[in-house]
């Protein structure tokens, strides 16, 4: 589970160009995957939301992919540049089939970012689709927050567990890209 947040560092934003690399893949991948995590609360947000580091995780990318667009999906992702990246995980006997990939993009002032795409195979989830984009359904999202994401102390996971409690659906509320109030 993720750390308690710093509250003092409410208000930081991605820097626009994480979200632009973001997009630019998603947009290629869109038709193969599912997204999940960070991203998946970033398409539930409202159109045009601030990009808080706090409200929803972008420093890496989290897809489903079910067995039949596999291949076609990492077709995709090599053609663009990223290259499979073993992690401690790989050897570990999971029913997602997790494989990462990586890519270096290079900015306009000279300097690097990575994009990390972490990727799960998986036949059997429960989605929504927003925007042309295929998201896990919130409350099945909600419920990776135990064993496949980890940052469960984001604003949009807090605020969409209070809204679903209550009966309201949190797709497009603001709440999940709103500073929470700090007492």
């Amino acid at each position: 589970m993720g750390a308690p947040h710093n509250i003092k560092r409410y208000g930081e934003v991605w820097p626009e160009f994480r979200i632009l690399h973001g997009l630019e893949i998603l947009n290629q991948l869109k038709d193969k995957v599912i997204i999940s995590g960070g991203w998946a609360w970033h398409f539930m947000s409202e159109t045009g939301h601030t990009e808080y580091k706090h409200a929803h995780d972008h420093k890496d990318i989290d897809v489903f992919v079910k067995k039949e667009n596999a291949a076609e999906a990492v077709m995709i992702l090599q053609q663009e540049g990223f290259q499979k990246v073993w992690t401690r995980y790989d050897h570990l006997q999971s029913e997602e089939n997790f494989r990462r990939y990586e890519k270096t993009a290079e900015l306009e002032n000279g300097k690097s970012h990575r994009i990390t795409i972490d990727f799960f195979e998986r036949n059997d989830l429960e989605t929504i689709e927003i925007n042309g984009f295929t998201v896990v359904k919130p409350e099945l999202l909600l419920t990776f927050y135990r064993n496949i994401h980890s940052s469960d102390k984001c604003w949009a996971v807090m605020a969409a567990k209070d809204l679903l409690q209550k009966g309201i659906d949190p797709v497009g509320h603001p709440k999940l890209s709103e500073i929470p109030k700090v007492n």
